[in-house]
């Protein structure tokens, strides 16, 4: 939450900037939630609707550093808007594809799109305050992910099981291009780019504490949406749920994800990133080994998703705070690129993973490779951090 101390101007911009990452998860991720809508429309198989977010995810990891590399030098505002263009126009391509190959290449322009969307929005967002407020104004922008969560992912699957897809990406189109007015009339263009070169995105990747951090944001991410990718099959299946309690899972994901985000944006004046992302990890490894444990009772699913939720939510702006701090201000821009390209690799990965397991080993099979996912995040974060402990350490002594 934004505190007194901001401009009216200040919020204003940035709750655009949260709105704006908003359309983007929605846009991106609505694929999980409507997975029976999309193959029914379009003959497609579960798996065929799955992999759709994967190349979404995959697109998105490849292009975040190469975007900040030739558009990096642009304002952060004018990123953003041609971002959410690009975004809108491939929702457009996906409400109007008459098969499968326009469908990936709707998918692959809306991952274009998106690579400069997340990754400078929270630059941008960072620079509009004073350092002391960042990790509650990065909070705020990712209040939007959030947001998507609670009411823009149930929302989509909604209008997708009940107008049908294309209505559901015709939509996100429209309202694409209605959050980069939004954008243009509410964020200042004080916010000069990053002129990056393939030789810098080469150095950051090759610093141990930065690649190890961003392996935990890779491994979080996989073992996330290797769960979430298939929540409505599993919750059909598993739980012998239908398309109703698929919504009231999605709405209970996205309320409690919202109590996760407001918390984290308190708790982030108290406590450690590591120390949150520690909380958060194992509080999402011991939900998911209790999902496999206990009854496939829906009351209980809709309970844990509480958890779960709570958990992820705590993990998104905490893992975004970190990279920020760790990096300096030269590298911040491309640590941050670098940082959603990890992501939305691991929302690729761990959606492919989902898509080879779930047919072959079922539930089990997707939650014990999630939890070794999280597991790998955990070893991932203590490498990360015994390299950065080293790194301060040589740094002094050197001043020394």
């Amino acid at each position: 939450m934004m505190n007194n101390r901001l401009s009216l101007a200040q919020r204003r911009a940035l709750w655009a900037l949260s709105l704006a990452y908003f359309i983007q998860a929605t846009g991106a991720l609505s694929v999980a939630g409507s997975l029976s809508a999309i193959s029914h429309e379009w003959g497609l198989s579960d798996g065929q609707s799955a992999r759709l977010l994967a190349i979404f995810g995959l697109t998105f990891a490849i292009s975040a550093p190469l975007a900040q590399v030739f558009l990096g030098h642009m304002m952060r505002k004018y990123q953003v808007l041609a971002g959410m263009l690009v975004f809108g126009l491939g929702a457009f391509i996906f409400a109007i594809a008459p098969d499968y190959t326009a469908l990936v290449i709707s998918r692959v322009v809306m991952g274009l799109g998106a690579s400069l969307i997340g990754p400078v929005l929270v630059a941008l967002g960072a620079e509009l305050v004073t350092q002391h407020e960042r990790g509650s104004a990065i909070a705020t922008i990712l209040l939007g992910v959030s947001m998507a969560s609670m009411v823009g992912i149930p929302l989509a699957a909604w209008i997708a099981n009940g107008w049908g897809a294309r209505t559901l990406f015709a939509l996100v189109a429209l309202v694409s291009v209605l959050t980069a007015l939004a954008v243009w009339f509410s964020v200042p263009n004080i916010v000069k780019g990053v002129d990056i070169r393939l030789r810098q995105v080469g150095q950051v990747l090759m610093d141990g504490k930065s690649l190890a951090a961003f392996l935990v944001v890779f491994f979080i991410t996989s073992g996330v949406y290797d769960m979430y990718a298939f929540i409505s099959p599993m919750i059909r299946d598993r739980w012998q749920g239908d398309t109703a309690s698929v919504s009231v899972a999605l709405t209970v994901i996205g309320v409690a994800g919202i109590l996760g985000n407001l918390f984290v944006g308190r708790a982030a004046r108290r406590y450690s990133a590591e120390r949150l992302l520690v909380t958060g990890i194992t509080m999402l490894v011991l939900d998911m080994l209790l999902l496999m444990i206990l009854p496939g009772k829906l009351a209980l699913l809709y309970l844990l998703l509480v958890l779960w939720a709570f958990s992820t939510d705590l993990l998104w702006p905490t893992q975004q705070r970190r990279i920020v701090e760790i990096a300096s201000a030269a590298t911040r821009g491309i640590s941050l690129a670098l940082t959603s390209a990890f992501m939305f690799c691991g929302i690729g990965f761990g959606s492919a993973v989902a898509s080879w397991l779930y047919p072959l080993f079922g539930f089990y099979g997707v939650m014990l490779s999630a939890v070794l996912f999280l597991l790998l995040a955990l070893i991932s974060l203590w490498i990360s951090e015994r390299l950065r402990v080293r790194s301060q350490a040589l740094q002094a002594a050197s001043v020394c």
